[in-house]
């Protein structure tokens, strides 16, 4: 069983739907849903704020190519134009994957330029591991160690305190 950590993020067009989207689109493979938390930009400060979430998905048969066919397809479903003037600009959608887990459990890494794995500047996202400590109170990104050491060290324990959580919005698993 492959086993995938997936970021999605929203800041432009009905935000909420574009992440339900993606979960409708991810299927059964979809295990368990983080809440949703509202973020300043990342990167690229002119822009709207996102709604962010973490998923936690397994699918027997995928490989680290096929999560990520499957997250370019979720945004391509969502009208994700990129701009390459503005790498971390505003999106319909943003889908990553942050890590993979083979069928023994083992973390997957590589450093091919389409994929790298674990996703190389997860361990400096707040809206990342905030969300993804949601689903996995004793979470581990592989090769950089705990979600909640990861959470309290410089840089991302500045970024945390400007998330909030958005109760209001529900996303189902």
């Amino acid at each position: 069983m492959s086993r995938a950590v997936l970021s999605l993020g929203s800041n432009l067009g009905d935000r909420e739907a574009h992440l339900r989207g993606a979960l409708a689109g991810l299927g059964p493979s979809v295990r368990v849903v983080s809440g949703v938390y509202e973020t300043p930009p990342w990167g690229d400060p002119d822009q709207p704020h996102y709604l962010n979430a973490v998923v936690l998905a397994e699918d027997p048969g995928a490989g680290p190519g096929d999560w990520l066919a499957a997250c370019r397809r979720l945004e391509d479903a969502a009208g994700r134009v990129r701009d390459p003037d503005r790498r971390f600009g505003p999106r319909t959608l943003d889908v990553d994957v942050i890590a993979v887990w083979d069928a023994d459990g083992q973390p997957v890494t590589t450093d091919d330029p389409e994929l790298t794995l674990p996703h190389p500047r997860a361990h400096l996202r707040a809206f990342v591991l905030r969300p993804w400590l949601d689903i996995e109170p004793y979470g581990q990104l592989p090769g950089h160690g705990w979600l909640t050491d990861l959470l309290r060290a410089a840089p991302v324990a500045d970024d945390v305190g400007d998330l909030r959580p958005r109760e209001d919005v529900h996303l189902e698993s």
